[in-house]
């Protein structure tokens, strides 16, 4: 890591602070109801630079209101840029007179921007011979680093000098004008080349240099090592003038006249009377307090300590002395026994920017488990549990659960007191069986995770301290023990359990502070997480506790009837083997199939035996009788054991309904999964699945309404291709499959038959999932060649479909990742890998992603929408299950016309794409009917 030099000049981008801030909280706001979140965020990191760094001189920069001469040279430089938001503006005013009052002086240059400020002020402190801190989360900048200007972004602990800036970009300082001047910035609209990548701009530096250089030398890339460089030489020269801009819009200027020169940005001492009148009006009650006793700007320790070289990590929600610990210590564990600590804690609770909370209970079924204790932590190090149902705490001055609950309620429904959690969707339904509404959810370490990259490793608590923290938590088992005599957590020592539930709830904190700052740099994962995947943590508890009525009477008569069928299944395998077996043993199977029957084996297991699998067996079926058995036996087996025999004894005895479990952090693509039970792998096609969800049904005077989306990835990918062909077709409503056979075949619409339609509607889908000629032509059973054929026929149809397909194939591989409309990043370990198989199967998958990831989003988004709708005019519905691209209701028979319009409306317009989204509405006594 760069060193940072004793006392720099210290600059900060006010802007970049400003907007980080912002991002990092839920809106917040004083008891007169004005927002104050932004304006927080930001002193608060502006304290804990002071604090570090104690500089004798510093400035925080802010853009100015208007144009700036960028916007001459190019009208479209960071138009696509929304307008400031209204709690936004409001709080520039008074930030402004705050940051003066800290003694820090504050600059705003009309007709440039922050940076070009900065830019000029750190030249001249260079020429001066100063050393320069620049604090900012803006890559731009990196163009001004030398050996004495070194880039600090707090919120990711990191410090950029020329080494630093080399490794992150590729390039040296002096050449990042020329690497944004090629690539683009979509942030700020600067455009760039075409077709030039990250991957591709860092080659062409490289190889060649700057652009000067590389625009006397076109040809000479032709010869450079990188995908693409053959035609490369003609896009530069077809895109000089773009590529000249784009340098122009990239360069800070530092020449900006000033009226203050570096030497007289003295940091003053702070206004005390100013800044505590502005404090106590904006409920900034934690550091009132400070202020009036003169100790807000004070450092704890020694000034050698705060200055020193090495950057600690700061974050808008910490508070600066939580960062000196580097190692988990349990010292400042406490365990709370009594009412007035428990008092003096809440009141610790209450005054922190954001405290982690967990439970702890006695079973991890969320609508049974009694809650044991309760335990939280309000900065690292420093963490509390609350007993409260420990089987041997009977003590007559024990605190009770209900007092503690009665204690803690206030707190725990209050929205302005932020929580951070670890799966907080379990603790807020753990918390709902005890009358407690919990409010204030503000982060969950489990999401911050999977918003980041869903496909790092598990995102359970042991995984992410270990793969964040570098530490090893206690395990469960490590104090209740294993298997049929482990300990429920009542039972479990107070001293180990105190210390357990404590680190729970220190190690929540500290994963929040690492990962948060991270995420918060990442706009579209940003996005997802504030604005989907948080606001989906109660809609979720709540559709899980609604739960869904069974009727077990026609689940058991399914049952036997599933039985017969299997023993004649059985019966005719045995007939067809020439002998009895075990049509559950693969190894039995392995020797009746491919050594007494000679059937060739396809392929083999990891352990060089044939094998056995569905993909194996529903190729030999289309040749061999057996394997056709089997799949119809194993299929049936798998009903019957999973959802006819099991689903009647999920039956929850209180509330007389099944209520599943919906995961957020499993699929790679943002789909929810659900277990015990699984609804989304109940057959939908065939008459067996059918079945099963007839035995979903109504309360008394009731429905159960349907609403599924139709088509939805065919339309995402209309909107992501902007084919015309697609786009016109889903405009006109058109039967997509038809008109995409109409295309492929070359006949009129109504022509069509039933066959050609299949074979188009398994194209429409196979290119989704990235389906090869070969995969094609097994589907439809035909040669490859025809396959081939049709699939050549339709890219001709449509080539906005196969641009996207490349186009998205060659992002994937220079970025290592693709997005979805939304922005949720879906990362591809194996795009690059030299592995044929692998980097295929990632490249489809990377056409797929966007594809399901945006569906996945829409999806969510409706459940929010219409949970708000539900909570906001409570009528008698119930959102009871999401499967899929369906979501299932419990409607009164009074309201169902107009609530099946209200969803449908809801559903339709939760997301804007360039053709329409269609919502097929249904309804029934039970869940088949309305489907």
């Amino acid at each position: 890591m760069a060193q940072i030099a004793e006392n720099p000049l210290i600059l900060v981008d006010g802007s970049s602070y400003l907007y980080r801030a912002y991002h990092a909280f839920p809106p917040l706001t004083n008891s007169a109801g004005e927002p104050t979140g932004a304006m927080y965020g930001v002193l608060n990191m502006l304290r804990s630079l002071l604090l570090q760094y104690q500089p004798s001189h510093a400035a925080v920069v802010f853009d100015a209101k208007g144009k700036t001469f960028r916007d001459e040279l190019f009208e479209n430089y960071k138009s696509h840029r929304p307008p400031m938001p209204d709690d936004l503006r409001a709080q520039i005013e008074p930030l402004h007179s705050m940051v003066k009052a800290m003694g820090l002086p504050l600059l705003v240059v009309s007709g440039v921007e922050a940076d070009d400020v900065i830019g000029t002020l750190a030249r001249e402190a260079e020429g001066a011979g100063r050393h320069v801190l620049i604090s900012t989360g803006d890559k731009d900048m990196a163009q001004l680093v030398t050996p004495s200007i070194t880039l600090i972004n707090t919120m990711t602990n990191t410090v950029l000098g020329p080494d630093e800036v080399s490794e992150k970009y590729g390039v040296p300082p002096e050449l990042i004008i020329d690497f944004l001047a090629l690539m683009g910035d979509s942030s700020d609209n600067i455009p760039g080349v075409p077709g030039v990548g990250q991957k591709t701009a860092q080659a062409l530096l490289q190889g060649l240099g700057g652009l000067d250089v590389l625009y006397g030398n076109l040809d000479k890339v032709a010869d450079l090592s990188f995908r693409g460089a053959k035609t490369m030489g003609a896009k530069l020269e077809q895109n000089q003038e773009m590529a000249r801009l784009s340098y122009q819009l990239a360069t800070i200027k530092t020449d900006v006249p000033l009226e203050l020169t570096c030497d007289e940005l003295e940091v003053k001492a702070p206004e005390a009377d100013n800044l505590l009148a502005q404090f106590e009006k904006y409920d900034f009650k934690r550091w009132t307090a400070d202020v009036a006793a003169g100790k807000w700007l004070q450092a704890k320790g020694n000034a050698s300590a705060a200055k020193s070289k090495k950057v600690e990590s700061v974050s808008a929600e910490s508070q600066p002395e939580a960062q000196e610990a580097s190692v988990l210590s349990s010292d400042d564990y406490v365990t709370i026994l009594d009412e007035e600590t428990l008092k003096s804690w809440i009141a610790r609770l209450e005054k922190a920017p954001v405290f982690a909370f967990d439970t702890e209970t006695d079973s991890l079924d969320g609508l049974t488990a009694s809650l044991v204790g309760l335990s939280f932590a309000d900065k690292p190090g420093h963490a509390a549990y609350v007993p409260v149902a420990h089987d041997y705490l009977d003590a007559p001055d024990q605190i009770s659960r209900d007092r503690v609950l009665e204690l803690l309620k206030p707190l725990l429904e209050n929205e302005k007191a932020l929580k951070v959690g670890q799966n907080l969707k379990y603790d807020r339904g753990i918390l709902d069986n005890y009358g407690i509404s919990l409010q204030g959810i503000a982060f969950d370490t489990m999401l911050e995770s999977y918003a980041l990259n869903s496909v790092a490793g598990r995102h359970d608590m042991d995984s992410l301290a270990s793969r964040w923290l570098s530490h090893k938590t206690i395990t469960f088992e490590e104090i209740a023990g294993k298997g049929k005599n482990q300990l429920t957590f009542n039972q479990i020592a107070l001293e180990e359990a105190g210390r357990y539930a404590a680190e729970d709830a220190d190690v929540t904190l500290r994963l929040h502070q690492t990962m948060w700052p991270q995420l918060e740099q990442e706009k579209g994962p940003l996005n997802i997480f504030r604005t989907i995947e948080m606001p989906l943590v109660p809609v979720l508890s709540r559709v899980e506790r609604n739960g869904v009525m069974i009727d077990p009477a026609v689940l058991h008569a399914h049952s036997e009837e599933l039985g017969k069928r299997l023993v004649e299944l059985e019966q005719q395998a045995h007939e067809i083997a020439g002998e009895p077996f075990n049509l559950s043993s693969p190894k039995q199977l392995q020797t009746i199939l491919f050594e007494k029957q000679g059937i060739k084996p396809l392929k083999k297991t990891p352990g060089g035996a044939p094998s056995t699998s569905e993909e194996v067996l529903e190729e030999l079926a289309l040749d061999y009788p057996l394997p056709k058995v089997i799949l119809e036996y194993r299929g049936l087996a798998k009903l019957k054991s999973t959802y006819t025999d099991k689903l009647p004894l999920m039956i929850n005895p209180k509330t007389g309904r099944v209520h599943t479990s919906y995961h957020q952090a499993v699929t790679a693509t943002g789909r929810l999964s659900s277990t015990d039970p699984n609804l989304q792998n109940i057959p939908v096609r065939n008459d067996e699945g059918r079945r099963i969800r007839q035995a979903f049904i109504a309360p008394e005077d009731y429905v159960i309404v349907s609403a599924d989306y139709s088509q939805i990835e065919l339309r995402i990918m209309a909107h992501l291709s902007r084919d015309k062909g697609l786009l016109t077709a889903f405009a006109e409503g058109k039967d997509i499959h038809r008109a995409t056979a109409a295309e492929v075949f070359g006949r009129p619409l109504e022509s069509i038959s039933s066959e050609q339609r299949r074979s188009a509607k398994a194209i429409n889908f196979g290119l989704i999932y990235g389906m090869s000629a070969f995969g094609l032509a097994r589907q439809l059973n035909i040669p490859r060649k025809e396959a081939q054929k049709y699939m050549d026929l339709y890219f001709e149809r449509y080539p906005g479909v196969l641009e996207y397909m490349e186009r998205t194939r060659q992002q994937a591989k220079e970025q290592g990742y693709v997005e979805t409309l939304e922005g949720r990043r879906l990362w591809l370990p194996e795009i690059n890998s030299r592995n044929g198989a692998r980097r295929a199967a990632a490249e489809r998958a990377a056409i797929n992603a966007p594809m399901q990831g945006t569906a996945a989003d829409i999806i969510k988004r409706a459940m929010i929408a219409v949970d708000d709708w539900l909570l906001k005019s409570e009528p008698r519905v119930k959102m009871i299950m999401q499967v899929h691209d369906e979501l299932v209701f419990e409607v009164h028979k009074d309201d169902l016309q107009a609530v099946s319009q209200k969803i449908h409306e809801l559903m339709e317009g939760c997301m804007k794409l360039e053709v329409p989204l269609l919502v097929e509405v249904g309804s029934g006594k039970n869940w088949d009917e309305a489907h």
